[in-house]
């Protein structure tokens, strides 16, 4: 008796599913491909961070030229289309480093259009009535040093200025004394700086105004102890230069009643 044949199956069309399959998953790629040629900076560091939240930091990424190591830890950061340039990144990597080390109370950090604003507490660097840097004063500015080192192509100048406070809240201080030390803090700072060899000596600019810049009252101790202080202000190239009353008001450290 003769075998029945097999009767071939009605799937004959099925090479054409798994084409279109594979047509549709090419597709989805090349479109991916073509989103992640035009993604910022930022939102590529934010989709790595997404694997990695651990990082400390993202320094081996790089987008087309640019390369960028930190995302913004505070708020008042860029614009998430915005391009972070060195002068952007200098703020962002103090600000990390104060934040990481509790460092809020003796460190404030602001910025404005084309400026960054660094006050450091009187003790920070500096004992009472003194002039030498306290070594945790130089850790300190080992960091911010080398922060500076990354971005010093796009400096213009860094000032550090020199405050002291009035002793008491109706007696002045004696004028020479006042002056002599607001400058030789001021100064010995900026020198530590100028020694590291990370930026032209030529941008290097110390003051110091002694109690004569408070950015507070002198009516209680806690007044008077926010005026000791040393600041650095870093302007970025081609900034409009503005009077020191000026970049306090941008940087809203104002507050004497």
């Amino acid at each position: 008796m003769a075998g029945k044949k097999k009767k071939r199956g009605s799937g004959g069309a099925n090479w054409m599913d798994t084409y279109g399959d594979m047509v549709t998953l090419l597709l989805c790629f090349f479109v991916l491909l073509y989103s992640m040629s035009t993604v910022s900076s930022e939102k590529w560091e934010i989709l790595v961070r997404s694997f990695n939240p651990d990082a400390a930091e993202v320094s081996q990424i790089v987008v087309g030229e640019q390369q960028n190591t930190l995302s913004d830890p505070v708020s008042g950061g860029a614009k998430p289309d915005e391009t972070v340039d060195d002068f952007d990144e200098l703020y962002y990597q103090l600000s990390e480093y104060v934040t990481e080390n509790n460092l809020q109370s003796q460190i404030e950090l602001s910025r404005g259009d084309g400026f960054t604003f660094i006050t450091f507490r009187d003790n920070v660097f500096f004992d009472g009535d003194s002039y030498v840097l306290k070594d945790e004063g130089k850790v300190i500015l080992d960091e911010f040093c080398q922060a500076i080192y990354e971005a010093r192509d796009s400096i213009q100048e860094i000032q550090v200025l020199g405050h002291t406070s009035q002793a008491t809240p109706d007696t002045p201080n004696e004028p020479v004394s006042d002056r002599f030390l607001a400058s030789d803090r001021a100064t010995e700072v900026l020198l530590y700086i100028q020694q590291k060899n990370i930026i032209e000596p030529s941008k290097l600019v110390s003051s110091g105004f002694g109690q004569h810049r408070p950015i507070s009252s002198f009516d209680t101790r806690e007044d008077r102890a926010r005026n000791r202080r040393v600041e650095i202000l870093i302007t970025k190239n081609d900034s409009v230069v503005k009077t020191l009353e000026q970049y306090y008001e941008e940087a809203n450290m104002i507050d004497i009643n």
